[in-house]
């Protein structure tokens, strides 16, 4: 069932951990090296990771002998630690080197749209929130992202670097407030 708040939620979270605003320098310095960026291509495989995922994540933790809860706790933590990251303006969380495409999907796709921390918030959210909510707020960011990625030229000029500054940082505010929750939730069951 459809609930207009949770797909608000699921969005918003997704929004912040995917942090596509904030990706833009990256995205801008992928295009200059690559000669364009393949937006389609780019969210089309970010779709599929992501609802991949969604439905085959908890089946792989089975396998693993891990619950979604526990997998949530995990996810809270590595939420938290990005959220710092925004804020804070560090890395704590380091990329592999060797792990670079040579085509604008690679490193778009995975791991800047849908690494680590967007799959891991995607199994966090099934412990919280109704799969097809989750869905539609997938959805509803892969829209976000494809624009921002067929837009990224433009929105370089238009909000700057000390705007994408201020908007990494409150969406990490809010990202660690999400972290806590989900924390909390699957930590302190009501």
């Amino acid at each position: 069932m459809l609930d207009v708040k949770e797909i608000l939620s699921v969005s918003l979270i997704l929004f912040s951990v995917i942090d596509i605003l904030g990706s833009i320098p990256i995205i801008i310095a992928i295009r200059r090296r690559e000669g364009r960026i393949y937006a389609e291509r780019a969210t089309l495989i970010s779709a599929f990771l992501m609802v991949i995922f969604l439905y085959l994540g908890q089946s792989i933790l089975h396998l693993f002998g891990l619950d979604v809860a526990s997998f949530a706790v995990a996810g809270a933590i590595v939420i938290f630690i990005v959220a710092l990251e925004m804020i804070l303006g560090i890395t704590l969380i380091k990329d592999d080197p060797d792990a670079k495409g040579s085509s604008s999907v690679v490193p778009l796709a995975f791991p800047l749209i849908a690494g680590a921390g967007t799959l891991t918030t995607i199994l966090s959210l099934r412990a919280v929130y109704h799969e097809w909510n989750i869905l539609v707020g997938i959805l509803v960011n892969l829209v976000f992202i494809y624009i921002v990625l067929r837009s990224s030229s433009w929105l370089e000029r238009v909000i700057g670097k000390s705007g994408f500054a201020v908007l990494r940082r409150v969406f990490g505010v809010i990202l660690l407030a999400i972290a806590v929750k989900i924390f909390k939730t699957n930590v302190f069951p009501a």
